[in-house]
């Protein structure tokens, strides 16, 4: 049986889009603020809205394993985007709050996030991007199944 190569497959296209979607992102955020990246970004975002998250609910979100997370947030600590205290009812615990300064962030985020999302998005239909979505959604259910 013959192998397609990688790069002739559907997954190739999946994660070289990401890839792509990824620096794009990246280089109009940086254009406004210079000293943050993409996923400390959306830790921010999950954090204004769901502020009771734990680091273990915000690895999943961010697709990261604990140790990356951790290291994004003692880096974000030192930026001095995030606030890292013990919780006093469990020690093993931390709380994690967005500061002064990560909250500018959250003001100036939003207009870039949109303006990305439109012209990553531009021409195709919300009809197509909902049968994206299921196609990918039956993909990542095949996945978890085995």
């Amino acid at each position: 049986m013959s192998l397609p190569l990688p790069s002739e497959t559907i997954f190739h296209v999946i994660e070289s889009t990401i890839k792509e979607y990824r620096k794009f992102a990246q280089k109009n955020i940086s254009k406004k603020v210079k000293d943050i990246t993409i996923d400390q970004s959306m830790v921010l975002i999950f954090l204004n809205e769901h502020p009771e998250l734990t680091q273990k609910e915000i690895a999943k979100l961010v697709f990261r394993d604990n140790a990356s997370l951790t290291r994004m947030l003692n880096t974000m600590v030192k930026k001095k985007y995030l606030k890292r205290s013990v919780d006093n009812k469990d020690r093993r615990r931390y709380n994690i709050e967005i500061t002064a300064k990560g909250k500018d962030i959250l003001d100036t985020l939003p207009p870039i996030i949109h303006q990305n999302r439109n012209s990553s998005l531009k021409g195709i239909t919300k009809n197509e991007q909902k049968q994206l979505e299921i196609i990918l959604n039956k993909i990542k259910t095949n996945c978890l199944k085995t």
